[in-house]
């Protein structure tokens, strides 16, 4: 098994946090795990992204040229990054930033989210991180949803563990729209 996954948004909108959980998840799942994360100059509101790759054998590189998956939770993330997927791979973009009149390419695989929408029924629009990780783990099984929500503990601060329950219940939200479509 394989995977590798490029995360990219905006600086502030868990980008960082949401390819640590994706690593956290499969360590407990004893795979092997690569996580890199990228900074863009100014952070807050400048362009982040990071890769994590995920297998059962040593892994080579932390870099990505063609990632298998992307997560895109803004438009210049999906300018960026939407023509790297691999033919026939994913990309998971939040319709709330990246409109679907988006152009697309027909030997990729894309899923729209309404990312924010769901991330305000789960308790505020910061959780659109979980809510696209959710979506990822039920579209593709690299993860279970549960592993997601079991390596919240260690990828969040303890002075933010309060936030466990609003963050895992987005994670439910992402991987329900994918499941039901709603």
């Amino acid at each position: 098994m394989y995977f590798d996954c490029i995360i990219a948004g905006f600086g502030g909108q868990g980008v960082m946090l949401a390819g640590n959980i994706l690593a956290y998840a499969a360590i407990a799942e004893n795979k092997k795990v690569t996580y890199m994360p990228v900074y863009g100059v100014e952070m807050r509101g400048g362009t982040a992204n990071c890769t994590v790759v995920i297998s059962d054998r040593e892994i080579g590189s932390p870099v990505i040229q063609q990632p298998v998956s992307s997560i895109v939770m803004n438009k210049p993330s999906y300018d960026k990054f939407a023509s790297k997927v691999k033919r026939s791979g994913l990309i998971i973009v939040n319709e709330n930033l990246v409109p679907k009149d988006a152009e697309l390419s027909p030997n990729i695989k894309t899923l729209f989210i309404p990312a924010r929408d769901l991330a305000v029924e789960a308790g505020g629009d910061r959780l659109l991180n979980m809510v696209m990780l959710g979506a990822l783990a039920e579209k593709t099984g690299v993860v279970s949803v549960d592993s997601l929500k079991k390596a919240l503990n260690a990828a969040i601060e303890e002075k933010y563990h309060k936030m466990i329950p609003l963050n895992s219940l987005a994670i439910d939200k992402g991987a329900k729209f994918v499941k039901t479509g709603c």
